[in-house]
């Protein structure tokens, strides 16, 4: 997903983002996690939360503390990140089902490198990584099948 927003906008939209109470359905909090499957699952349980809630993305940020959202960077680069032979984001688009629209955003804010991995709700069918559907409940990720009532709402 190629996003036209300026770096100031994204800038200013992750520091409004970190302002947040605390993660969410929408909203995941990050300081070095890069591991790939982790990843994946967390665009399927943001995109299918944030079809529900009816929000326009969903998130990830990296380089924040999950306990007080304070900015601490991160050492996390998407863009040089690869799986085998492949660059992340190219691997992770193979992995998903139905393909949605996704975009890592590299950034500094407050002296420290960070990433905002924008995420686009899912439409028509639940978002699928690897053959399974995520959903998140509070902050936690989970199956969507361990959730029916979740999946009947995204289904409506």
């Amino acid at each position: 997903m190629t996003s036209h927003n300026s770096q100031e906008y994204l800038i200013a939209l992750f520091k409004d983002l970190t302002q947040q109470p605390k993660e969410s359905e929408w909203l995941e909090f990050k300081v070095n996690n890069d591991s790939p499957d982790e990843i994946g699952q967390y665009i399927s349980a943001l995109s299918n939360s944030a079809a529900i809630l009816r929000k326009t993305s969903a998130y990830v940020l990296w380089g924040v503390k999950n306990d007080d959202q304070s900015i601490v960077g991160t050492t996390f680069r998407p863009k040089k990140a690869k799986v085998g032979n492949q660059e992340l984001e190219i691997w992770l688009l193979q992995l998903l089902s139905p393909k949605i629209n996704f975009c890592f955003h590299e950034l500094t804010v407050e002296s420290q490198p960070v990433v905002l991995l924008e995420i686009s709700p899912a439409y028509r069918h639940p978002v699928q990584f690897q053959g399974i559907e995520y959903i998140r409940v509070g902050s936690i990720k989970t199956k969507l099948k361990s959730h029916p009532e979740k999946e009947r709402e995204l289904w409506q």
